[in-house]
């Protein structure tokens, strides 16, 4: 196949780089010609690399670089043209232009991509005189170790031309998911779910961004922490596709942005590329890394009460601190499992002495870090205690404020809601929905199969206790979570049985 990539900055030319080493001729153009220069060898230094790592031959390297051929005009005459991708930057009316001039110089045969992360593929179709031939392909830096790309069919693209470019990109070793013209397309709308529920937590005082990621890595197994993240991405790229996915789902409730974040823009807190964001990245790293755990001092003798099933995992753990008996002793901590539910409402509930008496995530229970949730009217010293027993035991500990649930239980329900609702919209496919998130957002599993992991019954009740407990209706259940949850089906079920 011949493959014309308009635009040499840092997707054109991974895309370039994908497409020689896949073995099509490639041709390469800018309005800056300078720049195919630069991306050439940019290119040819990324294949030297991959051949001094033992991970290509040198002759098929030579090859793939010798498959990229410079072209000084971007609308040149190009009937061998097999397929353009369009790879400039995010702007629609140049993108729009840059099409219909296209449009005149390549045949009718030559199918049009654009690799556009944002805008509506079928809004940019309409400005050409067959519409039926652009379709999205949206490709993720760095684009040959990132093995996955959408392809979004417009709403008038021709039926063969998904399929078509489905099969280039799995030919290719990279993982093809075909998703619906909506706002922020699928990773980009499955990844509001965490995002936003961490800065929803921060707002509110349940911790600090240290803390958050902290338990964001070491309770779900995320390879960043959310703040972490968007310091590396930048917060005024993040906070525009928060932004434009909520307006474009007519400001649903379930991804509604912070307010914290307009004015952390404004004050250019943006992360790593401004030296200081949610962390300060001046002369450091830039990792927030795990908060350090502060000093044990409490009383480690005292002994412990577990007030609940979902907490008994505990007891081998805490040896001959765990005590025995339907009630705690007068001096015990009391730590209590809270499944959406806020510790206080436990407290009252169960008429439990409220000075003593501490929450703890049950999803924390068997991780590297157990978190433990404080009240208002928790004593200072029962807190410094417990972490001294728990320090004693051997474990890490948290300490968040009482929140309905736990913030880790909160960003778990966020982001498997949210990925539910894309399902529930059929954005894609239940299968294409987890191959993406584990593949463009390093998730540990797919959402949906995440959810399955929990169970939907049991993800159901928190969700619901959620809801109840807050009002908000960013934790309405959604339909496709309690259908299935109903018929005892897997939430990777499809909609409608095949046939």
């Amino acid at each position: 196949m011949k493959i014309r990539i308009i635009g040499a900055g840092v997707m054109g030319r991974g895309i370039a780089q994908w497409a020689a080493q896949a073995g099509h001729a490639v041709e390469l153009a800018d309005g800056r010609p300078e720049a195919v220069g630069d991306a050439l060898a940019f290119v040819g230094g990324m294949l030297r690399r991959a051949v001094e790592k033992g991970r290509a031959d040198a002759a098929e390297a030579d090859a793939a670089l010798a498959r990229i051929v410079p072209l000084d005009d971007p609308a040149a005459p190009g009937d061998g043209v097999d397929l353009l991708v369009e790879a400039i930057h995010e702007d629609f009316e140049a993108k729009a232009e840059l099409l219909a001039r296209l449009e005149r110089v390549l045949p009718a045969r030559t199918v049009f991509a654009t690799n556009t992360s944002s805008l509506s593929v079928t809004r940019l179709a309409s400005r050409l005189a067959d519409p039926s031939r652009l379709a999205g392909l949206h490709f993720f830096n760095p684009v040959p170790l990132m093995k996955l790309v959408e392809v979004v069919p417009g709403a008038l693209t021709r039926p063969d031309i998904p399929g078509l470019l489905a099969g280039l990109v799995s030919a290719t070793g990279h993982r093809a998911v075909v998703v619906a013209d909506t706002p922020g397309f699928l990773v980009n709308h499955v990844g509001r779910g965490l995002n936003t529920e961490a800065l929803a937590l921060l707002e509110e005082g349940v911790a600090e961004p240290a803390e958050l990621d902290g338990i964001a890595r070491d309770v779900l197994g995320l390879r960043m922490g959310p703040f972490e993240l968007m310091d590396l991405t930048g917060l005024d790229v993040t906070a525009a596709v928060m932004e434009g996915v909520w307006e474009g789902f007519r400001y649903s409730e379930r991804l509604r942005p912070s307010y914290l974040t307009p004015n952390r823009v404004s004050a250019g807190l943006l992360g790593r590329k401004t030296g200081r964001g949610f962390y300060d990245h001046s002369g450091t790293s830039g990792s927030g890394g795990v908060p350090p755990v502060p000093a044990a001092g409490g009383d480690a003798s005292r002994s412990v009460w577990l007030g609940g099933a979902e907490a008994e995992p505990l007891r081998p753990v805490l040896a001959d601190a765990a005590e025995d008996g339907p009630e705690p002793s007068e001096r015990a901590i009391i730590l209590v499992p809270t499944w959406g539910d806020t510790v206080a409402s436990v407290i009252a509930e169960r008429a439990l002495p409220r000075d003593r008496v501490l929450g703890v995530d049950p999803l924390s229970i068997g991780s590297p870090r157990l978190v433990l949730t404080a009240t208002p009217a928790t004593d200072p010293a029962v807190l410094g205690d417990a972490r001294a027993v728990l320090a004693r035991a051997g474990v890490a500990v948290s300490v968040t404020r009482d929140t309905a649930g736990s913030a880790a239980q909160r960003l778990l329900a966020s982001i498997i809601s949210v990925a539910c609702s894309v399902a529930e919209r059929s954005i894609a496919s239940p299968a294409d929905i987890d191959a993406a998130s584990t593949a463009g957002l390093g998730y540990p599993y797919g959402p949906l199969a995440w959810g399955e992991r929990i169970g939907a019954d049991r993800l159901l009740r928190l969700q619901r206790n959620l809801y109840a407990t807050t009002g908000d209706p960013r934790y309405r259940p959604t339909r496709w979570l309690t259908e299935r949850a109903q018929l005892g089906l897997p939430l990777t079920q499809p909609s409608f049985p095949a046939g």
